[in-house]
């Protein structure tokens, strides 16, 4: 006969409530809605210069990080929809960011077991790479699809801008990680 589940995990749990499901839930959508928020935010008509650039720097960088840190909470069709939101916020003709999106998170989940215990550094250099392959994806099919050729400077560009803001980036979404977004402490 079968212990009861209180008699297996020893312990003192908080009651089930709808507050405690709705705190899960929260917890649960944090990656996917902070990465839309940061995908609107930087879609604002600012006027910044390489705005576009900046976009898709903060998606990338985003779904790398919870994909690595997270992967339960950014699954393939959440990407999927980042970068179908991307794509309708951008100037990239419709598919380019999903794709970009999805082959940075699916190397950050592939990989994960490896990254997750190594230090910031190794991370930082991984995704460099990523971010640098998927600049010129992103340059490849916008070429590929509008049948011009384009100057790679915007490319390279994005690419070292999605390097240059993953650490701040990173940081924050750190922070966030360990304290609001932790569904094991609801």
């Amino acid at each position: 006969m079968d212990d009861p589940p209180s008699f297996r995990h020893p312990g003192i749990r908080p009651r089930p409530s709808v507050g405690r499901a709705l705190d899960m839930a929260a917890r649960w959508a944090f990656p996917g809605a902070i990465t839309a928020l940061l995908l609107l935010a930087t879609a604002a008509p600012f006027g910044v210069p390489g705005q576009a650039e900046l976009q898709a720097a903060v998606a990338l960088a985003s779904v790398f990080f919870w994909s690595l840190f997270r992967p339960a909470a950014m699954p393939p069709v959440l990407v999927f929809l980042l970068g179908l939101l991307a794509d309708l916020l951008g100037y990239a003709p419709p598919g380019v960011g999903v794709l970009s999106l999805l082959l940075a998170g699916g190397i950050a989940f592939r990989f994960r077991r490896v990254l997750v215990r190594q230090g910031f550094l190794t991370v930082w250099l991984v995704f460099a790479v990523v971010a640098t392959g998927a600049a010129l994806l992103d340059w490849a099919l916008t070429a590929l699809l509008t049948f011009r050729l384009l100057a790679p400077g915007p490319a390279l560009f994005q690419a070292a801008l999605s390097c240059g803001i993953y650490p701040a980036l990173a940081m924050l979404l750190t922070r966030a990680h360990q304290s609001l977004a932790a569904p094991e402490r609801a």
